[in-house]
């Protein structure tokens, strides 16, 4: 006994510090993204920051020569409001430009160049302006139609451009990186999420055989004769111990895994707020035209990252289920059972009762074929086995038909049978055994579970010193068969709770 816990325990320890690393390398991945994604924002905020202020230059330029024009072909001074608004605020938005410059000597440059230009337009304007004012309207037109002021906006338009197509570049290029880093990122938790639900189920498989072990070692140990009660006292205290270490084990591998899924979970938040960055940057630019690179960002931006995301999301929820349902097995486990007198009848109409909405909306009768017989057994075990029954009768019924549910129970020597039919789907032949294991679920998968609630069923109705079987025709209906005896006796319990 004392070797095969041993070689449990490195497995299951093999197995506990595989998973770990797995997740570890997801969680530095995901930290590395996120990284990423704040450099990029960055990025994206001082780009989108210097095409407003470009934009900016240009718009109070048009508006000054607007109110320029204006002026000139109507006399009207209204119309040099707008002008002197621009011309006022020119200067504040050269300086935006060049504190949005980064250090850079080129941008720097251009920006320098504008500012020129910028000077150049303010005094042609102000020089037809000036003229006039003086009356000399003929000489004012004269200085329009050289076309120096549309020379100078030409090369304002240009200068911006060798300021805003570096730049665009640069995010191109950055945007196709991080693409590319989702990708990787999905791909590793695709991958990461697949071998930490395999090394959950084979942990899993591990604590069911050495349980079903300790099961057969107890039999044994009850077949002793009287005589050995010292024996048979010592050999419960080491299955105590057994059980224990199994229900230890798996609250180590539930808190060790959900540590780092709840990283996961964290920055694939933060994740998603850089990526809601991106989209309303590039809601902001103009169409894309014939430009591959952006056309191919947007549709990373509207598919392929929220796509990757999603996937991110669906497996670590998936995990924390697997991982609530072995803490639910392990809880169950270590649960001393309480028999008393339990009036079935009862105790199925009431179960009945809580799940009388959820059959009616799925046009389903609830029928407790009584009388029913009493037993001496757990109330909460019996409560749960007959409500997963119910439950789970009603999540597979027929859509094409009106549900029907009866329960009924009868004796049989000094054992209680008692039957829950439907007449649901139905089961495969195939499957009547399959569906009692961890994670086995038969038919098409288009009701929400994890194949948890009949391995629960068995391992409490073995509990209770009774068997679960199934009869089932696929098309016509299933009947869940449970034997359970008149009375629940608990000897070794009851001496392993006594020494």
């Amino acid at each position: 006994m004392h070797t095969f816990s041993t070689t449990v325990t490195r497995r299951a320890l093999l197995m506990l510090l595989a998973a770990a690393l797995t997740l570890l390398g997801i969680v530095a991945m995901s930290g590395w993204l996120a990284d990423s994604t704040r450099q990029f924002s960055r990025s994206v905020g001082r780009t989108t920051a210097l095409r407003v202020a470009a934009g900016t230059l240009l718009s109070q330029l048009q508006d000054a020569e607007i109110g320029q024009r204006g002026y000139l072909l109507t006399e009207d001074r209204h119309y040099l409001k707008p002008y002197e608004a621009a011309i006022t605020a020119v200067d504040a938005t050269i300086a935006r430009l060049r504190d949005l410059g980064d250090g850079s000597a080129g941008e720097l440059r251009i920006v320098d160049r504008l500012a020129v230009l910028a000077a150049a337009k303010r005094e042609e304007l102000a020089q037809t302006i000036a003229l006039m004012e003086a009356g000399r309207r003929d000489e004012a037109m004269a200085v329009v139609r050289t076309d120096r002021g549309m020379m100078l906006m030409d090369e304002a338009r240009r200068s911006l451009a060798d300021l805003i197509t570096p730049a665009d570049a640069q995010l191109d290029t950055q945007l196709a990186a991080l693409i590319g880093q989702a990708r990787a990122s999905g791909w590793v938790a695709n991958l990461g999420g697949l071998f930490i639900v395999l090394v959950v189920g084979g942990a899993v498989w591990i604590a069911l055989r050495y349980t079903r072990d300790l099961m057969r070692a107890q039999h044994a140990i009850q077949a002793l004769n009287d005589s050995l009660e010292q024996r048979v006292s010592e050999r419960t205290m080491e299955l105590r111990r057994a059980n224990d270490e199994i229900q230890r084990f798996a609250y180590i591998v539930s808190h060790d895994l959900r540590a780092p899924l709840v990283n996961v979970m964290g920055f694939t938040g933060e994740f998603e707020a850089g990526l809601a960055s991106v989209r309303a940057h590039l809601d902001r630019l103009p169409p894309d035209g014939g430009d591959g690179v952006a056309s191919e960002a947007r549709r990373a931006v509207e598919e392929d990252l929220p796509e990757a995301i999603g996937f991110i999301r669906a497996s670590t929820t998936k995990m924390d289920r697997l991982i609530n349902a072995i803490l639910a097995l392990a809880r169950q486990g270590g649960r001393a059972l309480n028999p008393e007198p339990v009036s079935m009848q009862a105790l199925l109409e009431s179960v009945a009762a809580s799940l009388r909405h959820q059959a009616g909306e799925q046009r389903c009768a609830i029928d407790i074929e009584g009388p029913l017989p009493f037993l001496v057994a757990d109330r909460l075990a019996l409560e749960q086995v007959f409500g997963n029954l119910l439950d789970n009768a009603i999540k597979y019924l027929d859509p094409a038909r009106a549900g029907r549910i009866a329960v009924r129970g009868r004796a049989e020597g000094d054992r209680l049978v008692f039957e829950v039919a439907d007449n649901g789907r139905g089961i495969a032949p195939q499957d009547h055994e399959r569906i009692f294991e961890l994670f086995r679920r038969s038919g098409v998968q288009d009701r929400p579970g994890e194949g948890i609630g009949l391995a629960y069923v068995r391992t409490l109705v073995r509990r209770l010193q009774g068997e679960v079987t199934v009869e089932s025709v696929p098309g016509q209906g299933s009947v869940f068969r449970i034997s359970l005896p008149g009375t629940l006796a608990l000897p070794s319990e009851t001496l392993a709770h006594g020494a």
